[in-house]
């Protein structure tokens, strides 16, 4: 092996790796997909981070053995990614290797390193935005584990799971994540992920006492709706399109500044609010869960904007007529599920699950409301929109596109104008649905977020039991005061509840 650009690791030729399988031959390297092979493009190197709190202090023997007993069972926990050289492209492919468990877990002594005694919830963000400076060494596969023995407002204790993204998409990694774990009311079950119901409802066109008059009406619906999702594909990569090649959001506080880089320094910042008073707000509103979020985050960033211009005397600005829009990131494939994993992991024969994932384009609207639930209603409306495309599908084959017509840096190229055309990248994921312990450590919360992205901020939500948490990352050259900004999540939050109470207080009333 010798050092190729970019600092990474090539082989000349690819040879087989020297671990050896259960029946003693060596295993094969495996060609990485285009999709991950994209995020070791300089421009587009990003990792996750999977921020964890826990009720009691970190046993770090008892976690190792954790991970060394399921994770490293998963063939990308243990593989190398490596550039063959001998081919034109560049592919990359998995070369299995051998894991110092050692090599892998840090555990700092955060007390011992304080000399100005700051404040210990201080000294975890402070540890965690270091993180965002640095890269894995591509001499080892791409993950750690920093685990903070710090007691926080938040936790006993706090892990810090970081994975390079071309591991897998969020979806995928957090199934095979919580296959470590197991119910805190039943250490021998595993935990339990919300699964989506098919969108489609069963048909009852079988029925031979429906007329004619109702078959044609059916008909025409769904005629109509067929159009309907046409147009908004249409419409949705178009808008994709343009963004990558000239359509730029309004300047605001949000705004990437000029010369941005991947490498710039983060803020993470996380805030947790009750997940079941966000279910009592959608079912106020018809809504779902993520129109809610969408709501949230709307209030919270529309809040923080109008401070800050206040602040800074810019009477004449006019949120109502910027142009401030979120890259929705949309995973396209079904997870293997936790219990599949678990399963696949004790019968050694994990299954690769990689990066698929397309990109929704959303307006957001940055006003103050009189009628804090008013955020949510228009989040619903511009969410009811997208969900009848194929527009996020559409953006993943474009991308695949590009990379065989103009390689991985032209696509990266593509997909990096998008997110820095834009206000804010969004995501989230669906968390266990009860609480879970990990090597009898019970889970308070998780934060999952990213770096590398070329956003000035990205929002992430992320529910767990009773809970939701929102992790924000921000360029801090951006976003001077973070946790300010973290702290309108939770008064937008308390300011659409109490809304939300008033209104069925009249309804019932």
């Amino acid at each position: 092996m010798e050092r190729g650009e970019n600092n990474m690791v090539v082989m000349k030729p690819i040879r087989t790796t020297k671990k050896l399988d259960e029946n003693g031959g060596e295993e094969e390297a495996l060609l990485m997909s285009p999709t991950s092979r994209m995020f070791h493009e300089p421009n587009y190197n990003l990792y996750i981070l999977a921020i964890m709190g826990w009720k009691v202090p970190i046993n770090v023997d008892a976690m190792k053995a954790e991970i060394q007993g399921k994770l490293l069972k998963h063939p990308r926990f243990s593989s190398l990614q490596v550039i063959d050289e001998s081919d034109d492209s560049r592919k990359m492919k998995w070369v299995p290797t051998t894991v110092n468990i050692d090599d892998h877990v840090t555990v700092p002594d955060l007390i011992k390193s304080n000399p100005n005694n700051m404040d210990t919830d201080k000294l975890v963000e402070e540890y965690i935005s270091n993180l965002s400076t640095a890269n894995i060494d591509m001499s080892k596969p791409l993950w750690d584990l920093h685990i903070l023995n710090a007691k926080t407002s938040h936790a006993e204790a706090t892990c810090i799971f970081r994975l390079h993204h071309s591991l897998g998409d969020g979806v995928s990694l957090v199934s095979l994540l919580l296959s470590c774990f197991r119910k805190s009311s039943d250490p021998t079950s595993l935990p339990t992920l919300l699964v989506s119901s098919s969108i489609f409802g069963k048909s009852n066109l079988s029925n031979n006492r429906t007329s004619i008059r109702s078959l044609m009406w059916q008909y025409l619906v769904k005629l109509w709706s067929c159009i309907r999702l046409l147009f908004n594909t249409v419409v949705d990569v178009l808008l994709f399109v343009a963004t990558a090649l000239f359509l730029k959001d309004s300047q605001s506080p949000f705004t990437v500044a000029q010369g941005f880089k991947s490498s710039t320094r983060r803020r993470f910042i996380y805030r947790t609010v009750s997940l079941n008073d966000i279910k009592f707000i959608k079912n106020l509103t018809n809504s779902t869960v993520n129109d809610v979020i969408m709501g949230i985050t709307q209030a919270a960033l529309s809040r923080y904007i109008h401070r800050r211009y206040e602040i800074e005397g810019k009477r004449k600005f006019s949120p109502q007529k910027m142009r401030c829009r979120a890259s929705v990131v949309v995973n396209l494939r079904p997870a293997l599920g936790v219990q599949a994993i678990a399963e696949m992991i004790e019968k050694n024969a994990v299954v690769i699950q990689g990066n698929c994932f397309g990109f929704y384009i959303i307006p957001l609207s940055i006003s103050q409301l009189d009628n804090p639930l008013d955020y949510v209603r228009k989040a619903k409306t511009t969410m009811d929109r997208t969900k009848h495309s194929l527009g996020s599908l559409c953006t993943f084959y474009l991308s695949q596109l590009i990379i065989k017509l103009f390689g991985f840096k032209g696509a990266t190229t593509l997909a990096a104008r998008v997110l820095s055309h834009t206000t804010i990248f969004f995501s989230n994921v669906a968390g266990p649905l009860e609480e879970v312990s990990c090597s009898g450590h019970p889970l308070t919360f998780i934060a999952p977020t990213c770096y590398g992205q070329p956003t000035g901020i990205m929002v992430h939500g992320c529910s767990y039991a009773k809970k939701l948490t929102f992790a924000v990352a921000v360029d801090e050259g951006i976003i001077p005061d973070p946790n300010q900004l973290g702290d309108d999540f939770v008064e937008s939050f308390r300011l659409i509840k109490e809304d939300a109470l008033s209104k069925f207080r009249t309804k019932v009333g």
